[in-house]
């Protein structure tokens, strides 16, 4: 149930003061997406927006949040409820998502939302009033995408008592953000006069009103800090005005000589003292002060408004208003250089011993001491480097004097660490020979550090694989791998994880699976030991997309989700660009394509596009092409899909030589596209130019292979696609690629369909059935031609209750009915409460052993450990008890049995 009360735009006071010229602002625009009315409480902030409310002809939904609201799904619910409570259509799927799909899957309903305001085509406005009260990291992440692919015609307005931690320096570059602060709340004498006279009901003089409006610019806080100067001069009456300085000079120099002078010694001392801070808490100011008394003066400064912005709504950090600080910076370093330097040094070290190295950098930076800078480079850049921050470290580094940096080895180092994560390989060469130039000299010399020259030289052997990789070279890479693992225990900075993933890469593009994944599993290990997201965002991506090509989809999607968990819990930054991996959302993009639910692939596959249209590092565009393609491909948009894999192609053969791994075949996936689009000459020409294409890759080979066997069915040579298809199955099996493995049966069983061997045909595609039923796979099979397709329908194994049987046929229906886009098969049954279905079969003792493992959360693998059978075992017993409750996946299963108390 949701309150409707909170979608109820609250009656503005009619004392209040009209704010006409802020309403203007608040107008949609061209471009604008974002209205952020950001103040302290008391600032008519509410009272604005509301008044701007009644002056719009666009359809206004609004939403007064609460401390209730700040859980995702209770979040977005109520998002929708606004907008369904406006008047607004067609959300009644998004709100059934909103209320089963798990946190990790709320993309799917958001991207809904989008979709569905994009469709509804008209101007919108929503208001959310006190977001300040959403604190959860995931809302506003979740909230940044929403707003990053909003449709045009939609505006949101934010009122908050604090800036969000939300990307709002890159929606501003991009023109799409109207900011109302303090500073642009300011009152007109007009509207002071209002204020004082009509909403207040003070007495005040029109001398006096024209005086505090000039002195303060019609800024409320400074009217307020005006007020504090002047009570020493005041005459007790509290119906006069506190009396200002009429003197022209800014508002800042008013703080300083009307406001700080007059403040008692000891809030003077504290702001000049902490005025070297960019932001404050308690600890900070102690350490700077030398005190342990912050935490109350930080409270008493907020209660008398002295410039202090919370950063946070539970009172920890704070910071000064800019110009504030800046006028109290001027002072101290005027009063007492000597003391505002043993200050700022303090601040700074806290700042890099407490996490919050950026800062501190920014802060020596500012004060230009390369020595220091240099110094906490050599300590902090490689953690900077691998948290994903290697840009600004680059930055810094050019910011340093270049001889300080010629002659600091470990400097040069991480100067080739950003260019390599900046995919700027090219540059990496000549850098290289440098510093193995000023490490065998410093050897030579018997440098004091000339032992830390060497352990540098692991990290370049590291640099010189992955280089070796771009030349296909394969022996070289490896062989630098290995000897980097031989030497870890050596090197000055954890190298495992990064040397784990290019082994990893290594057995990937040999097409051994096993290896890779066991390899992949140790650089996910030792990322998470060493802190290095990136790496074990690409190390978890890659090992999911290989599990998903194994046909272990289940097992993809938890480790998407796990290393996505580990990652926003210990690196999550609102304020920042989410960190993403090419490998992690394109494993996901096709796992949910695959399991025929779209909104959720595109919502993975969205944020990728970004790095296509900017540029990106030529494999990783080929491999998001390649899932765009394929996304296009299963939802029947040809010439898009054609349109992403002919790029994806050329790329990928004219940057053969700058690409670590050898990409998907796309080709293989694009004369599928013209088979579809009915271009068979143009895929048998196809076929005939990659028969003699080298593949270092199994799984590209064999992903040729099929599609060469399409063509020939299609081009009515059954006989020479079996002769491709029969030695294929017993090595796709060997090797266990269970996708293509599922692709091979299905190719196979056309074939044989076309040579009218219908009881062999149909064997073929059961098997296919199976196997695809026991991994999850489904959207494989609309992508199949129509005679696959009416065949499936007619098959007796599809017809035994299952879940996936079930969702299948659905599917497999909708698309012979002639439905653009199918609806997602998650055909639910809805019952009336309290009734249930008994099973078809009661399950065995064994049966019942596997589903209470399941509930402890065990995979597959440690089932069958604990059970000591087989895990084709396991599988087995899986795929029975799935059958017998008519479910498709282990979610399922185990709501199921507790709808039937199988559990208890």
């Amino acid at each position: 149930m949701l309150l409707t009360t909170k979608f109820l735009r609250p009656t503005s006071d009619p004392r209040a003061v009209w704010r006409e010229r802020l309403c203007r602002l608040l107008q949609p625009g061209s471009s604008k997406r974002l209205n952020l009315v950001v103040a302290p409480a008391g600032f008519g902030k509410t009272t604005l927006v509301s008044q701007w409310c009644t002056q719009q002809g666009t359809s206004t939904a609004w939403l007064s949040l609460d401390d209730h609201d700040d859980e995702p799904r209770r979040f977005w619910q109520y998002i929708v409820g606004a907008f369904e409570h406006s008047g607004m259509a067609g959300l009644e799927t998004c709100r059934q998502q909103l209320s089963h799909c798990s946190v990790q899957e709320l993309e799917g309903p958001i991207t809904g939302l989008i979709n569905a305001l994009a469709e509804d085509g008209s101007q919108w406005t929503l208001v959310l009033d006190d977001f300040h009260l959403i604190r959860d990291t995931d809302i506003q992440r979740q909230f940044s995408y929403f707003v990053d692919y909003l449709p045009p015609g939609v505006t949101l307005t934010l009122a908050s008592r604090t800036e969000p931690p939300l990307p709002l320096a890159r929606w501003r570059v991009r023109q799409w953000v109207a900011d109302i602060h303090p500073g642009l709340l300011a009152f007109s004498e007009e509207e002071c006069r209002h204020f004082f006279r009509e909403t207040m009901g003070l007495k005040v003089s029109e001398q006096e009103i024209h005086k505090i409006c000039r002195k303060t610019e019609g800024w409320v806080a400074a009217m307020q800090l005006s007020a504090l100067s002047g009570v020493s001069r005041s005459t007790g009456d509290s119906a006069l005005p506190i009396t200002v300085d009429v003197d022209e000079r800014r508002i800042n120099d008013y703080v300083l000589s009307e406001v700080l002078d007059q403040q008692p010694e000891a809030i003077r001392d504290f702001l000049l003292s902490t005025a070297c801070c960019p932001k404050l808490c308690a600890p900070l100011c102690d350490a700077v002060r030398g005190t342990s008394n912050s935490q109350a003066m930080l409270e008493q400064l907020l209660k008398q408004n002295l410039f202090l912005i919370p950063l946070d709504t539970r009172n920890h950090w704070f910071r000064y208003h800019d110009l504030f600080r800046d006028a109290l910076l001027q002072r101290a370093w005027v009063d007492s250089p000597d003391m505002a330097e043993q200050h700022w040094q303090r601040a700074v070290s806290w700042l890099l011993s407490h996490n919050h190295v950026q800062e501190g950098i920014a802060q020596i930076v500012r004060q230009r001491d390369w020595s220091w800078l240099a110094r906490v480079l050599a300590e902090h850049g490689n953690n900077l480097i691998h948290g994903g921050y290697h840009l600004p470290v680059l930055n810094w580094l050019d910011s340093l004097p270049a001889d300080m940096v010629e002659d600091n080895p470990q400097l040069q180092m991480l100067r080739i660490w950003s260019l390599f994560f900046a995919n700027r390989v090219d540059m990496l060469e000549p850098l290289l020979s440098t510093l193995e130039d000023v490490l065998d000299q410093q050897v030579a010399d018997s440098h004091p550090d000339a032992e830390g020259a060497l352990g540098l030289q692991s990290e370049i052997s590291l640099i010189r694989s992955y280089l070796a990789r771009t030349r296909s070279d394969d022996k070289s890479a490896n062989d630098l791998t290995r000897q980097v693992l031989k030497d870890i225990d050596h090197t000055r900075i954890p190298l495992k994880s990064v040397t784990y993933y290019g082994i990893g890469l290594d057995y990937y593009g040999k097409g051994d699976l096993p290896s890779a994944r066991e390899a992949l599993r140790s650089a996910i290990h030792y990322g998470e030991l060493e802190r290095k997201p990136n790496t074990v965002l690409s190390s978890g991506g890659l090992l999911a997309w290989i599990q998903y090509n194994r046909g272990d989809i289940d097992d993809a999607l938890e480790t998407c989700t796990s290393v996505r968990r580990w990652v926003d819990q210990h690196y999550s930054d609102p304020a920042q660009p989410r960190l993403i991996s090419c490998w992690q959302n394109s494993a996901l993009t096709e796992i949910y394509r695959e399991r025929n639910e779209p909104e959720l692939a595109t919502s993975h596959l969205t944020p990728l596009m970004e790095h296509v249209t900017n540029g990106t590092e030529p494999g990783q565009h080929v491999i998001i092409q390649y899932v765009r393609g394929h996304l296009a491909f299963s939802e029947g948009r040809f010439e898009e899909a054609i349109e992403a894999l002919e790029d994806a192609a050329t790329v990928a053969r004219r940057r053969h030589d700058h690409i670590l791994f050898e990409p998907p075949a796309c080709s293989a996936l694009l004369v599928r596209c013209y088979l579809a689009d009915g271009r068979l000459q143009q895929a048998e020409r196809w076929a005939q130019s990659v028969t003699d294409e080298h593949f270092s890759n199994p799984l590209n080979r064999e992903q040729n292979q099929i599609s060469i066997a399409r063509v020939m069915v299609a081009a009515g040579r059954p006989a020479d696609a079996i002769a491709i298809l029969a030695p294929l199955r017993l090595s796709a099996e060997e090797d266990q690629h269970f996708r293509h493995l599922v692709e091979i049966l299905t190719v196979y069983s056309e074939a044989l369909y076309v040579e009218g061997k219908i009881p062999e045909a149909d064997q073929m595609l059961s098997q296919a059935v199976h196997r695809a039923s026991d991994a999850g796979f489904m959207r494989l099979f609309a992508e199949e031609s129509p005679n696959v397709r009416q065949r499936l329908l007619e098959l007796p194994a599809l017809r035994a209750p299952s879940r996936w049987n079930s969702s299948l046929l659905a599917m497999l229906r909708a698309i012979g009915d002639g439905s653009k886009s199918p609806e997602p098969a998650k055909d639910r049954a809805k019952r009336p409460a309290g009734t249930s279905v008994a099973l078809t079969e009661p399950l065995s003792q064994r049966e019942k052993e596997v589903l209470v493992l399941i509930n402890e959360g065990l995979a597959n693998k440690d089932i069958a450990s604990r059970m000591k059978v087989a895990p084709a075992t396991v599988k087995a017993h899986i795929r029975n008890l799935y059958g017998k409750m008519g479910v498709s996946r282990r979610t399922e299963a185990l709501a199921k049995a507790r709808e039937l108390a199988l559990l208890e």
